[in-house]
């Protein structure tokens, strides 16, 4: 079914509220073991609870088991929360309500179908990390550009994501989750497009930096307008969108291999130079390999955006809502939720007035331009920052994880972005044709996607949990990379970065999972997006450290990023806190 997405669907919809008397206290949970029983709840804040919050970065606090919310029961769940958040105003207290609805409303229909719509940024992400890598040795042969110099188009790309991530991280506060959502991908596809035309390679260079800033605000948006539809009980699903990031991969490397070595110059051409019967010349019309790679990857990302713009309704985000001023749509977007899943929910205007205050009643109802500001920036303020530090034990894990995103968000790059031009080198003295070099970076994609789904297993296995898959992985990760370096036999270096792309999946998967879960969830914003920040800005700068290390040695980058997944490896088993079996406070 195609849906108008300019017509209102957010209002008069029947028979989904049932009296706050009929509603159960709190959403069912699995029982709680002796053994999670007897877990200390004050060890220096990692507590965990099998108890769902009422929102998620609140305070879990239960009803007894057969009783009914009440308004006082309501009030006293938003009164603990608010003491936790360290917010109180109008806003505050209703959005806090409308998370509880959400969470009795339970995983359904539209969670789900939420899930694959946000499932497309995080494949658009890798999808467009590695077209890109995928065009660095095209590019150089057509615009006779070195292959060390080549490497500032993916610093290009990386300049981009970093500005796409911060400013979709403001504006969707500002603008509304709904365009946002829809934006990122309009831009990065028509971006795309436009760079498969590219007339010279700074030209290339511009438009994927523009590409960049629509595709990096897909992780921040997607991310969090997730989350604020996902139940709690249901909050291990963000996790699981990690497993569209090796899919995106999987594409971009099957169709480099299906066009770039059918539409190619020789290899080792450069873009003009001087033979016995003339001049030969890389053409744009010998070498449009790359050019419908990109256009095509181009034309995908706009047919994701048409995806969620005309085939899903996608419901204002509650709390963007309650932030305008707009209680009544608020209220609604969360009946329309209910309808979708075929549920019923308590919520009403007057149950949020009587708790959050009466529009004429209080000050004010709605956050300025400058409040919605303040608020995002107050995550890396210091009073919010203080408290990841407040003992002993939850500040060695703050450094360490940190330590880990900023290592890992160099070190990934450094090999994979570059990873064709490695290929390429592969046999020593006799470089490998286009085809082989395609075809293998294809394989290495292919054995690296069953990584991510065999990391949302092994994190619940007992002994091993989220630690131990991390540790584990990180560590084989930087074994391998070294490996890679070891040998000049193609095949024993397909061998390696598949096995390589393969643990790093699970490496990635596992420290998306145990992040969020380890930080005290009063200051879980912060923390996550610290490490978000300090992984995008390490990106930014792996390109500098190829360039520049690669002019003295071609291995140098990559013995770099085995380094630097081998500290990473060390600073995990350092790592005091183990979250398995446990959900975050």
């Amino acid at each position: 079914m195609v849906f108008n997405p300019f017509r209102r669907h957010d209002h008069d919809i029947p028979g989904v509220v049932v009296p706050l008397s009929s509603a159960p206290a709190h959403s069912p949970t699995r029982p709680t073991s002796e053994k999670e029983k007897k877990f200390d709840p004050d060890d220096n804040g990692d507590a965990r609870s099998d108890r769902a919050p009422s929102e998620e970065n609140g305070i879990a606090t239960s009803l007894p088991d057969n009783a009914h919310l009440t308004l006082e029961s309501l009030r006293s769940e938003v009164e603990n929360d608010i003491a936790a958040s360290g917010h109180d105003s109008a806003y505050d207290r209703k959005a806090k309500i409308i998370n509880r609805a959400v969470q009795d409303i339970g995983m359904g229909r539209y969670q789900w179908q939420l899930f694959t719509l946000c499932g497309f940024g995080w494949l658009a992400d890798n999808l467009w990390l590695q077209g890109v890598a995928l065009t660095l040795t095209q590019l150089s042969m057509e615009f006779g550009v070195s292959e060390s110099r080549v490497r500032f188009t993916t610093c290009a790309l990386f300049l981009g994501l970093c500005l796409g991530a911060s400013f979709w991280g403001i504006a969707s506060d500002v603008i509304g989750r709904r365009p946002a959502f829809n934006l990122t991908l309009l831009i990065t596809g028509v971006f795309g497009l436009a760079a498969g035309g590219g007339p010279n390679w700074i030209g290339v260079c511009a438009l994927y930096a523009c590409l960049g800033l629509g595709v990096g605000g897909n992780l921040p948006v997607d991310g969090a307008l997730f989350l604020e539809f996902l139940p709690f009980a249901s909050g291990n699903l963000l996790t699981m969108l990690s497993v569209w990031w090796p899919i995106g991969n999987l594409i971009a490397s099957l169709l480099a291999w299906a066009f770039v070595p059918t539409y190619t110059c020789e290899s080792g051409l450069p873009s003009c130079q001087k033979v016995a019967d003339g001049v030969r010349c890389c053409r744009k019309e010998d070498n449009m390999g790359w050019r419908y790679l990109i256009l095509t990857l181009g034309a995908l990302t706009f047919v994701m955006f048409l995806c969620r713009f005309f085939l899903f309704h996608l419901y204002e985000s509650p709390k963007y809502l309650l932030s305008r001023g707009r209680q009544a749509d608020a209220v609604s977007a969360v009946h329309g939720i209910a309808y979708k899943n075929r549920k019923k929910t308590w919520i009403t205007e007057d149950i949020l007035n009587e708790i959050g205050g009466y529009p004429e009643e209080v000050e004010k109802q709605t956050l300025t331009f400058k409040e919605i500001v303040v608020r995002y920036l107050s995550k890396f303020s210091m009073q919010r920052i203080k408290p990841l530090f407040a003992t002993k034990k939850l500040g060695i894990t703050t450094v360490l994880l940190w330590f880990c995103w900023a290592t890992i968000g160099m070190g990934y790059p450094l090999f994979n972005a570059f990873l064709p031009q490695y290929i390429k080198s592969a046999g020593g003295s006799t470089e490998q044709s286009t085809y082989i070099v395609y075809r293998n970076y294809a394989i290495t994609s292919i054995v690296g996607v069953p990584g991510s789904i065999l990391a949302c297993f092994t994190v619940d296995i007992k002994y091993i949990g989220r630690k131990g898959t991390m540790i584990f992985s990180t560590m084989i990760t930087g074994v391998l990379l070294f490996c890679f370096t070891a040998t000049t036999d193609p095949n024993i270096q397909l061998l390696c970065s598949s096995l390589e792309a393969f643990f790093q999946n699970i490496m990635y998967g596992v420290l998306y999972a145990y992040t969020p879960e380890v930080f005290p969830a009063p200051n879980r914003g912060t923390g996550t997006g610290i490490a978000s920040c300090l992984n995008r800005i390490a990106g930014l700068c792996a390109p500098l450290v190829a360039i520049y290390g690669g002019s003295s040695s071609p291995n140098a980058p990559i013995y770099a990023s085995g380094a630097l997944m081998l500290a990473s490896f060390v600073a995990m088993c350092l790592l005091p806190i183990e979250t398995r079996g446990k959900q975050t406070l």
